[in-house]
């Protein structure tokens, strides 16, 4: 076989076929899996239909078409995060029914897929808060005269975002609730600031949910809340079964011997266990490990309601997703503890679970290929795809060919991170020129970012701009010490370790110490402004939908899910103001000498956009070259093609300005001072 030599070339301005606007119609990733009778159902982005989430059916015959045309859009706002937004069953009839929360009004809504009728509402709107909001259903048709939709209420008090309440609720399936807010029974009272939906056991007769309060985040501390049911659907005899302030307890699922199946990181790894509620002995309920200690990760942070990480199946093994690091996907035989993983090409495995039969239905991806909802027949032990099938839109030789590196940070902790160099099958660098890195920061900050290929890097790697993907400390995934290395150190350690990884590039002669980036969104918005008002070690940075103020922050400026995460993250307002004041980039302008691109969604009430005008007012003066893009009808993280296209080209841009490379192939981005 003949080969051409690369040909040398300036890094970061190798061609490439990879635009911004085929790596914004691969944003997202298939999510919220689920079954109705022989079906799989899924949610999926769509980019290019004002960011919506579509809700998609896989029919018994294989065929899969859209469940629901635009405008609906299948997608919660309870928490902000949202979670599992619909579900479905089969009627006695034999017709398939689904409810969903429609993402414009956050109503619940009923229905037929296969009938000549739209979806109807179940819901009332609210006055208050944007509307009552709901996750995390299950449709029991058997409840009441009509069935019912047990879920999570969320449901605004007051004008602060703060002013929120959330149960465990019934909604009728008849739509009678849909202009009358007491026609919805709350089954559980509101003792808990947060829920999740209610999984009841095979006979119908129990019900059990994870609790939470402030301060406490879910991955810090939650409670397993247990409730016997009544004939009429009522909640009784409420209590806690297991879990505690230190206790993260983050998925439980009956089994069909009455037993309840959860995973906890009481030894300091997520792991599943067992306990049968019945087995009191001395005034407390035993439960028992079903694999012995691995230092893995059998589940992971609760940042949405309803994530599934394992899930039985009817011939009693049990699907489980584990890993340290990105999950792959097992299968556990609970009686002999054998634990055998599913051989197939994918290798990072998303929290959302669901069977059929013996058939066990996920989201997968790998470093080669984009997440697609796959199916592994337990039987035979083969895979394949099913849904959202990845197609490569360009060579794959125009992939990064990344590497998962372990690195020696302060202290002489470890740093996990994946190196995505530079790649071109047709282009190199120049002899003894070493290429620019953009260090990529997670939001979370309690978060991972996976091993899986992702068109936005690739937008940059195949350009001849290297990325370096740091999951510091305080990143899932390695366990709850590594996890709690940020407690009280927000803004040091993530600092410190994507700086250490950067160093480390540049040591090894992989990366131009002139031409070092950082880039993230959220709190990796946060950890970018952070480090480019504390450090000298980058030339530039982007800035994405960021916290700048953690006083601001403390006080009202965000929703209530995250309103007292500063407290394990920098410790509590009143006891430390001043280590609040001391690392908010909004106090360290002064210490700015780097050019940079702030991105901000105007609808964001998670990260406000008050947040970023402030910075810039204080920016102000300071000659410091900058831009500033905000978007109108994005909220927090970016869901329109427009928005993708513009953010990504502004971002290349911005690197191509501070680095020296001519990029004519992209709009010029004007920076200001």
């Amino acid at each position: 076989m003949n080969t051409v030599p690369a040909a040398a070339a300036p890094y970061g301005t190798w061609p490439s076929p990879i635009d911004a606007a085929l790596a914004a119609s691969h944003d997202g990733r298939p999510d919220h899996l689920g079954t109705v009778g022989d079906e799989v159902w899924w949610t999926e982005p769509r980019p290019a239909e004002g960011g919506r989430r579509a809700l998609i059916r896989r029919r018994a015959d294989g065929t899969t078409a859209p469940a629901l045309p635009a405008p609906w859009n299948a997608r919660s706002r309870v928490i902000e995060y949202g979670g599992q937004p619909w579900a479905g069953t089969v009627r006695a009839d034999g017709e398939l029914l689904v409810v969903f929360v429609h993402f414009t009004d956050q109503r619940l809504y009923a229905y037929a897929p296969d009938g000549p009728d739209g979806p109807w509402p179940l819901t009332p709107l609210s006055e208050v808060g944007g509307g009552l909001r709901w996750v995390d259903p299950q449709v029991r048709p058997e409840q009441g005269a009509a069935g019912e939709v047990w879920c999570v209420l969320e449901e605004f008090t007051g004008p602060a975002p703060t002013d929120v309440r959330r149960v465990v609720a019934a909604v009728p399936l008849d739509g009678s609730a849909a202009d009358d807010r007491t026609a919805v029974r709350e089954l559980s009272d509101d003792r808990h600031r947060f829920v999740t939906g209610p999984k009841v056991s095979h006979d119908g007769r129990r019900a059990a949910w994870i609790a939470w309060d402030h301060p406490a985040m879910p991955w810090d501390g939650t409670v397993v809340m247990l409730a016997d049911i009544t004939d009429e659907g009522a909640f009784t005899g409420v209590r806690p079964l297991v879990g505690d302030l230190d206790e993260s307890v983050c998925q439980v699922e009956w089994d069909r011997d009455g037993s309840l199946l959860f995973v906890s990181d009481l030894s300091g790894w997520w792991e599943l266990q067992r306990i049968r509620p019945d087995a009191v002995a001395g005034g407390v309920v035993p439960s028992s490990r079903l694999l012995p200690p691995r230092g893995e990760e059998f589940g992971g942070p609760l940042w949405k309601i309803g994530l599934r990480w394992f899930h039985p199946l009817d011939n009693g093994l049990i699907a489980v997703l584990h890993g340290k690091g990105d999950h792959r996907l097992g299968i556990l035989d609970p009686e002999t503890g054998e634990l055998a993983d599913a051989p197939s090409p994918w290798t990072a495995w998303s929290d959302t679970l669901t069977v059929h039969g013996s058939r066990v239905v996920g989201v997968a991806a790998s470093p080669r290929s984009a997440p697609e909802v796959v199916e592994l027949d337990t039987t035979t032990g083969r895979s394949r795809t099913i849904g959202a099938p990845h197609r490569d839109a360009v060579d794959p030789a125009y992939y990064p060919a990344p590497e998962q590196r372990t690195f020696t940070g302060p202290d002489g902790r470890e740093i996990h991170a994946h190196i995505h160099p530079p790649h071109h099958p047709e282009h190199t660098g120049p002899e003894g020129e070493k290429p620019p890195y953009v260090v990529w920061a997670h939001g979370g900050p309690t978060g991972h970012s996976p091993l899986v290929l992702d068109l936005e890097i690739a937008y940059f790697t195949s350009r001849g701009i290297g990325v370096a993907e740091v999951n510091y400390g305080g990143s899932t995934g390695y366990g709850r010490a590594y996890r709690e290395r940020l407690r009280g150190a927000w803004g040091l350690v993530d600092v410190a370790d994507c700086a250490a990884v950067a160093s480390a590039l540049v040591e090894e002669g992989a990366a131009d110490p002139d031409r070092l980036a950082i880039r993230g969104g959220s709190a990796g918005g946060w950890t970018t402004a952070a480090s480019l008002t504390s450090t000298d070690l980058y030339a530039c940075g982007t800035i994405l939908y960021p916290i700048l103020d953690l006083e601001g922050w403390a006080t009202d400026e965000t929703h209530d899910f995250e309103s007292r995460y500063l407290e394990s993250l920098v410790g509590p307002f009143a006891e430390v103001p001043e280590r609040y004041r001391e690392r908010s980039p909004m106090n360290r302008t002064d210490r700015l000498n780097t050019p940079f691109l702030l991105l901000q969604g105007l609808d964001d009430v998670i990260c406000p956009p008050a947040q970023s005008e402030r910075f810039l007012a204080a920016v102000a003066g300071w000659g410091i070259a900058h831009a500033y893009i905000a978007f109108a009808g994005e909220s927090h993280g970016f869901r329109r093609v427009e928005t993708l296209v513009r953010a990504l080209e502004a971002e290349l841009s911005l690197y191509a300005q501070t680095f020296g490379i001519d990029r004519p192939d992209v709009p010029p981005l004007e920076l200001t001072t």
